[in-house]
C-alpha cells in the first residue's frame, strides 16, 4: 500500500514539487528520509515523498503516478532481488529510461557495486551506512539536477516534435482545404480540418454575418457548416450568438470564455466567422497553430467568395436566357427555374456528387435555348404542327448545341449537351440524333425527365395543367421508352421536393 508522505499535503499548488518514490520494507528508513529533506528544494521546488514498502508496490506508485522523478531504492525486500527486478523493470519492460535510480543497500554483499553498476541501469550505488545527511544532500541534489537536465532536453525534442507534426497537420488540412472550389464544400472542410487539428470533438460552426454595418445585439448570422453532425437550427445557442456578435463589434478573432471565435473579412464586403466551443483548454502552442492555419483562410475565403460571385452572375445570365427564350413560347419564366430545381433533387438522388448536380442546375435553363431561332408562327401555334413545322421545330436541339458547343466552362459545355440531347428517347426513337439508352448522356435524362413532369403540372399555349395523378400516370406510362426508368422512379420518391419547389415557384 502507497501513501504519499506528509511533505506532499504541505506543497503549495503553484508549486509543482519533485516527486521521489522511496522503496524500502524497512519504516524507519522512511521516517528518516522524510524528516531529513523535510525543508529540502531546489530551484525553488520542494520535495513530493511518495512510499512503497516492496517491490510490486513500487510498479504499482510508478505506473500510476507521473513524473517521479527519483527512486531511492533498497536492493533485499520480499525476495533478495527485489530492488533489481524493480529496476530491470522500469527500464525494459515499462519503457521508463528518464527517472533517476539510486540504490541503496544495507547488504552490499547481496549485490556487489561492480556488478550492479555494470548489468543494471542505476544512476547511483550507496550503502546506507555511508549515507550521513551531508552526502545524502549531494546525491538528492545531482540525482534531481540530472533528472531535471535530461527532461530539458526531452521536453525540447517533444517540443520539436509537436511542432513537425502540428506543422504537418497543417499543411495537411490546407492541402485537402483547398481541393473545394464550392463554399459549402470548403466551409465544411475548413471547420473539420480546423477541429482535427486542434483534436476538439465539441461543437463548431462556420458563419457569415448578414448586414454587417452597424452590428447590433442579435446580429444574424447565415450558417455555413456545423460540426459534430449538429443540426444547424440549434447549432448557435446564445453563447454562441453572443461570441460572434462580440467579434464583430471588435473586428479580431480571440478566445471569449471557452469559445474561439475567428474574424475573417474579405474583400468582397463579406465576414466570416468561425466560432469553437470548447477551445478553453486550447494551448498556446495549438493556439499558434491555428493562427497558421487561419493566416491564409481569408485569401482562401475571397478566391472562394469571387469565384462564387463569378458562377452565381453566370448562373444568372443563363437564367435569363433561359427565361427570355420561354417568354417567346408563352410560358412562364418560373419553368426554368422549377426545372432546374427538381433536375438538381433527381441529380443528388441519382447519385452525382454535390459538384456536379449543382452544374446541371446552373446548366439546366439553357436546354431550350435553340428555340430563339425557331420562327414565331411555329414556336406560338396552338393547335398541332404540320409535318413541315415539325421539322422546323425539331431543329432546336442541334441549334442550341451550335450555341453552346465547344466551351470549356463546365457550365456552358454540360448546356450544349443537354441542349442537344434533351429531346432523345430511351427506345431510341426521339430526336435529332436517334440516341437510345446509356448513350443518351445523363443530363439530358435527368433533364428530360425534370421537363415532362414540369410542361405537364403547369398551364401551357396549347395545354391546361393536368392534376398530378394523371401526370404519374403519364410517367409510369412512359417510363422505359420515351423517359429513364430509375430517374422516373427517383422522382416518384422525391415527389415531395418536386411539388414543394412547384409551389415555391406558382405560375
Amino acid at each position: 500500500m502507497t501513501t504519499p508522505g506528509n511533505l506532499g499535503k504541505a506543497i503549495e499548488k503553484s508549486v509543482k514539487p519533485w516527486r521521489v518514490l522511496i522503496v524500502d520494507d524497512e519504516p524507519d528508513v522512511h521516517e528518516v528520509t522524510t524528516m531529513i529533506f523535510k525543508r529540502f528544494q531546489l530551484d525553488g521546488r520542494p520535495l513530493e515523498i511518495f512510499h512503497a514498502y516492496t517491490g510490486a508496490a513500487a510498479r504499482e506508485v510508478l505506473q500510476q503516478t507521473g513524473d517521479i522523478a527519483l527512486v531511492l531504492l533498497d536492493v533485499v525486500m520480499e525476495t533478495e532481488r527485489s530492488g533489481l527486478d524493480f529496476v530491470r523493470w522500469c527500464r525494459q519492460e515499462l519503457g521508463n529510461r528518464f527517472v533517476r535510480i539510486v540504490l541503496r543497500t544495507g547488504q552490499p554483499g547481496q549485490a556487489p557495486e561492480q556488478q550492479v553498476i555494470v548489468d543494471y541501469d542505476i544512476n547511483d550505488y550507496r550503502e546506507k551506512t555511508e549515507l550521513d545527511r551531508k552526502r545524502f544532500f549531494t546525491v538528492m541534489i545531482t540525482a534531481l539536477r540530472g533528472y531535471r537536465d535530461i527532461m530539458e532536453v526531452e521536453d525540447a525534442r517533444q517540443l520539436q516534435m509537436r511542432y513537425r507534426n502540428g506543422l504537418e497537420r497543417v499543411l495537411e488540412a490546407t492541402n485537402s482545404l483547398f481541393e473545394h472550389r464550392r463554399l459549402s464544400d470548403f466551409a465544411g472542410g475548413l471547420l473539420e480540418q480546423i477541429m482535427a487539428i486542434l483534436r476538439l470533438n465539441e461543437k463548431g460552426v462556420l458563419v457569415q454575418a448578414k448586414g454587417v454595418s452597424g452590428v447590433q445585439s442579435g446580429q444574424e448570422f447565415e450558417m455555413l457548416a456545423s460540426f459534430p453532425g449538429s443540426n444547424p437550427a440549434s447549432v448557435l445557442d446564445p453563447d454562441l450568438n453572443a461570441a460572434l456578435s462580440h467579434a464583430l463589434r471588435v473586428k479580431q478573432s480571440g478566445l471569449n470564455g471557452d469559445i474561439f471565435v475567428g474574424y475573417y473579412p474579405s474583400r468582397t464586403e463579406k465576414i466570416t466567422l468561425l466560432a469553437l466551443k470548447g477551445a478553453g483548454d486550447i494551448d498556446d502552442f495549438d493556439m499558434q497553430l491555428l493562427k497558421v492555419f487561419s493566416s491564409g483562410i481569408a485569401i482562401a475565403f475571397d478566391n472562394i467568395l469571387l469565384n462564387q460571385e463569378v458562377l452565381d452572375t453566370q448562373g444568372e445570365l443563363i437564367q435569363r436566357m433561359g427565361d427570355a427564350v420561354e417568354s417567346r413560347s408563352d410560358e412562364a419564366g418560373f419553368h426554368v427555374k422549377r426545372m432546374a430545381e427538381v433536375s438538381h433533387v433527381l441529380a443528388l438522388a441519382v447519385g452525382l456528387s454535390g459538384e456536379e448536380a449543382e452544374i446541371l442546375r446552373r446548366a439546366a435553363p439553357m436546354h431550350d435555348i435553340g428555340k430563339i431561332a425557331t420562327p414565331d408562327a411555329v414556336l406560338l401555334k396552338e393547335g398541332s404542327l404540320t409535318p413541315d413545322e415539325w421539322t422546323i421545330m425539331k431543329q432546336h436541339p442541334a441549334l442550341g448545341h451550335s450555341i453552346l458547343g465547344g466551351s470549356k466552362r463546365p457550365v456552358i459545355a454540360a448546356a450544349a449537351t443537354i441542349a442537344h440531347q434533351h429531346h432523345e428517347k430511351i427506345d431510341g426513337s426521339g430526336y435529332p440524333q436517334g440516341l437510345a439508352g446509356d448513350d443518351i448522356h445523363l443530363y439530358a435524362r435527368i433533364i428530360a425527365v425534370a421537363d415532362v413532369f414540369d410542361a405537364l403540372s403547369h398551364v401551357r399555349c396549347y395545354k391546361p395543367a393536368w392534376p398530378i395523378d394523371d401526370v404519374l400516370k403519364y410517367l409510369h406510362e412512359v417510363s422505359g421508352t420515351h423517359l429513364d426508368a430509375n430517374i422516373v422512379r427517383l422522382l416518384i420518391d422525391n415527389l415531395d421536393k418536386a411539388l414543394a419547389i412547384n409551389a415555391l415557384y406558382p405560375e
